[in-house]
């Protein structure tokens, strides 16, 4: 890629978001009288003059998202590309040097609407569905504000209308509705992972709370502050609005991923293979023409020869094959429960040799479970189990998702149904632990308190060893905390439960009885990886696909699951240590790494233009609005249906299921789809270049043209149509191990190995007709071209089944049906033709039969030919197509 290109989606976030930064992380620590002064408000609200004012000055709290182009602006665009541009000025420069003849004209427009209007429709198609992909929701925040006669109330308003300085009030469930400072917050607890990727939520405090400003790489790591789109999963808090709109973290984000996106390796290719061929077609059309010119002295008669001879150089079915082609993919994975929102992305996921994807929901189900429960010893321990859910059972408050893994063990819930709840201790942030108190008929009272560890190993005195309670010894501290440390290491999330047992009493309880408690075991906790996850990164793998995880979420966490679904987990980094690299340094680490955690969107997407310019073609998988950037750089970005709108409109792909395995059949589709596009350029360039330089030794020597304008123009729609059945043709499973790219230099080389092989049998055809059958002189030209079109017909339609594999055709490797059946058709109509009332109207004439038995031996030995050719082209260059 190149130095402009690099100028990114990325490198457009990295201001947005570093001044984002610098905003909250000022406000993040000052005292609320001083944030309140400095955003001009105050805990009883703004009033309806001021909230004008800022409405005025910063615009609605609305995030930028990008809209689909009229269907008129999509309809030009599928003019855009390079071959239709020439075919549209060839059929214009036709018109008017042949007024009297449109036959030309029409064939070319014919091909152009076609190839258009197939474009224009699966994009317009697929951008409608991505649209109603999205699920609009009208939210409203609650705020405090001033009303007309100077009293303050709670109000309930669009979240479009906040402003920044409103105080907003937010409970369990509420979707936080700007970038917000706390000024109080009870057992906050908010859910940042469509932001960070994380599971589990975040705690979040007032300032007040905190022991000072603090250093923090990543402004999501600040404790005060929520975020745009993020949700409170538990608790309630008082804030003040610091940012809205394109000026919030989430706004910046979505703002960068607007504009022009890089050219994917579809794009480029494309663009070098089309330019190749003009570059050709520019040089050998002069050329025709002034030999012509000069030799017959005909320059008018030249004129159209030199310009038929370009409609048949220029492939001008190309955009036609290559949208069919991609089309058809498209269309195969709608079966599978995707949605195709660009063309492009298909070729490119046959390309792709890197992907990068997020743990969250991809490798892993998404969702918590009770993965052990073990005693002190960190053997399997029913006791800690039963403790454990009769402790999430009891508990009135918000369960978590700890606490709804624990209940899913619905086997406990007959021994539960002995107990009845006596009283609870809620949960808080500072005591980070719950209590309930549970008895059973015979009145005794169980306390049973569950929490983080260093909290819970505070308030215990005694441990249960096996049958026995003991002491609670330093030594025995350590050891149950090096045990947890172990787990921790292995991405599992830890709780100690400990109990107590005393009399019946009727006082109510509270944090003073949390102590001298009896620790009997722990519960650890995990996003387990789906069944499916191995099975496909092994089979991507074996087609070529190198997978990198790129996550938001905790090293340890990431690590074991990736080593659990078969990664190497040898090098692993974390985002802080990219932030330090330069481009060099960076490019070295990532071509060893497999694991990269604790991301921001900016280092996301340096990773992925890493590979980039490291020659590798990158998709990227993800859902999360931190993923936005890097999808919109990758050269397929791959999203869900249930990820965020952001995040869908940067992505070329949606799933509606987000499996692996649907990928690796993307892979594959995307393969088969690059195979069937590179037959087509690879049989056009090299057939045409041995036509054209068989009419260049053939314009220097016959005193009359070897073939009439007219019927280049029937020769080229007929081969043409022999063509549109290549979508429908099977690749070899050879060609589908590894991935493919374009490679312009390739079918130039290939263009001068394959295409005199027809010129020879063309040349061994021009003598066969002067010397064997007389069409030496102008008044059998006739006779000469008949038998010329019939021959470059065949050769030119058979070599679609030399040219489609590396294997002996018919014998190793055959053609789908509609390839065999089509061809065949158009072999039979070109040797029917000169029979016909066309093939008189076009200046052709009855072969005698003998002629047919010199074209069957001429047939067989240029296949022979190619054959051979092919074989020594492959062990040269190692490939084929």
């Amino acid at each position: 890629m190149n130095k402009q290109s690099n100028q990114t989606a990325a490198g457009k976030v990295a201001g947005k978001t570093a001044a984002v930064h610098a905003v909250v992380a000022q406000e993040a620590f000052r005292a609320n009288d001083e944030l309140l002064a400095a955003l001009e408000t105050t805990p009883a609200g703004l009033d309806e003059e001021q909230i004008e004012a800022r409405l005025h000055r910063d615009g609605i709290n609305e995030v930028s998202h990008e809209k689909p182009p009229h269907w008129s602006l999509q309809l030009l665009r599928a003019f855009k590309n390079p071959f239709i541009i020439v075919l549209l000025v060839l059929a214009v420069v036709q018109i008017f040097a042949t007024p009297d003849d449109m036959s030309g004209p029409i064939i070319i427009a014919v091909m152009v609407a076609i190839s258009v209007l197939l474009n224009f429709t699966q994009e317009f198609r697929s951008s409608r569905a991505a649209e109603n992909l999205k699920a609009m929701v009208r939210n409203t925040a609650t705020v405090t504000r001033k009303a007309s006669d100077g009293h303050s109330e709670q109000i309930e308003v669009p979240v479009v209308e906040l402003v920044a300085g409103d105080i907003v009030h937010l409970g369990a469930g509420d979707m936080v509705p700007g970038d917000l400072r706390l000024l109080s917050a009870k057992d906050l607890f908010i859910s940042q992972a469509i932001l960070t990727g994380e599971s589990l939520p975040v705690e979040k405090s007032a300032p007040a709370r905190m022991s000072g400003p603090q250093h923090y790489d990543n402004a999501l790591e600040l404790p005060t502050v929520c975020y745009m789109g993020t949700n409170v999963i538990s608790g309630t808090a008082t804030a003040v609005v610091v940012a809205t709109g394109a000026r919030s973290y989430l706004g910046s984000l979505a703002h960068s991923m607007s504009g022009q996106r890089v050219q994917t390796s579809f794009d480029r290719g494309v663009k070098s293979v089309s330019w190749l061929l003009i570059r050709f077609m520019a040089v050998m059309v002069p050329v025709v023409f002034l030999i012509n010119g000069l030799d017959k002295h005909n320059w008018t008669e030249a004129f159209l020869f030199a310009l038929s001879v370009a409609v048949g150089l220029t492939p001008e079915m190309l955009p036609l094959i290559v949208t069919a082609n991609l089309s058809k993919g498209a269309l195969a994975m709608s079966r599978r429960k995707v949605v195709v929102k660009r063309l492009n992305a298909i070729q490119n996921f046959g390309a792709m040799d890197v992907l990068c994807t997020d743990k969250t929901g991809t490798l892993t189900l998404d969702k918590i479970v009770l993965e052990r429960h073990l005693d002190l010893d960190g053997e399997e321990s029913d006791e800690a189990l039963e403790f454990g859910y009769l402790n999430s059972r009891f508990q009135t408050g918000l369960k978590n998702l700890m606490d709804k893994a624990v209940l899913e063990h619905r086997d406990l819930e007959a021994a539960a149904m002995r107990y009845r709840v006596i009283d609870e201790i809620p949960f808080d942030f500072q005591r980070r632990r719950m209590s309930v108190v549970v008895a059973k008929d015979d009145g005794e009272h169980l306390l049973i308190c569950k929490g983080a560890v260093e909290e819970m190993l505070s308030i215990c005195a005694y441990a249960r060893v096996g049958d026995v309670t003991e002491p609670m010894t330093d030594e025995r501290r350590r050891d149950i905390k090096e045990m947890t440390h172990k787990l921790n290491e292995d991405g599992l999330r830890v709780l100690v439960v400990a109990v107590q047992r005393e009399p019946s009493h009727d006082r109510p309880y509270s944090v003073a009885d949390e102590s001298d408690l009896i620790a009997v075991g722990c519960l650890a906790f995990l996003d387990p990886p789906k069944d499916s996850a191995a099975t496909a990164i092994r089979a991507l793998h074996q087609h070529g696909v190198e997978v990198k995880v790129i996550t938001g979420d905790n090293e340890a966490v990431t690590r074991k699951i990736c080593r659990e679904v078969g990664l190497d987990v040898a090098h692993s980094a974390q985002g802080k240590q990219i932030e330090l690299l330069d481009d060099a340094a960076l490019d070295e680490l990532v071509a060893r790494t497999t694991v990269f955690a604790k991301m921001s969107p900016l280092q996301k997407a340096r990773v992925v233009r890493s590979l980039q310019r490291q020659g590798h073609t990158v998709g990227f998988l993800g859902d999360g609005i931190n993923d936005a950037p890097a999808l919109h750089d990758a050269d397929v970005g791959i999203s869900v249906d249930t990820a965020t709108d952001i995040a869908k409109e940067s992505a070329d792909i949606i799933l509606l299921e987000k499996n692996l395995m649907v990928l690796e059949e993307g892979v594959l589709e995307g393969r088969v789809t690059f195979g069937n596009i590179m037959k087509y350029i690879k049989m056009t360039a090299s057939s045409n270049f041995g036509n054209v330089l068989s009419m260049l030794i053939a314009s220097a020597f016959l005193p009359f043209l070897p073939m009439l304008p007219l019927q280049i123009l029937v020769l080229n729609l007929l081969y043409d149509i022999s063509q549109l059945s290549i979508p429908f043709d099977r690749m070899d499973e050879d060609y589908l191990r590894k991935p493919r790219k374009w490679d312009a230099g390739d079918i130039g080389r290939f263009m001068v190995w394959v295409g005199p092989a027809s010129s020879v049998f063309d040349m061994t055809t021009f003598l066969l007709l002067w010397y064997v059958f007389g069409a030496n002189s102008a008044a059998h030209q006739s006779l000469f071209q008949s038998g010329w079109f019939i021959e470059s017909l065949l050769t030119q339609t058979l070599v679609v089944h030399m040219i489609r594999t590396r294997k002996i055709p018919f014998l190793q490797s055959s053609a789908a049906a509609p390839v065999l059946g089509l061809t065949t058709a158009i072999i039979v109509i070109g040797m029917l033709l000169p029979y016909t009332a066309i093939g008189a109207k076009i200046g052709m004439m009855e072969m005698p039969p003998v002629y047919f038995a010199w074209l069957a031996l001429t047939v067989v030995a240029y296949c022979a030919l190619t054959q051979l050719v092919k074989v020594v082209y492959t062990r040269r260059y190692g490939r084929w197509l």
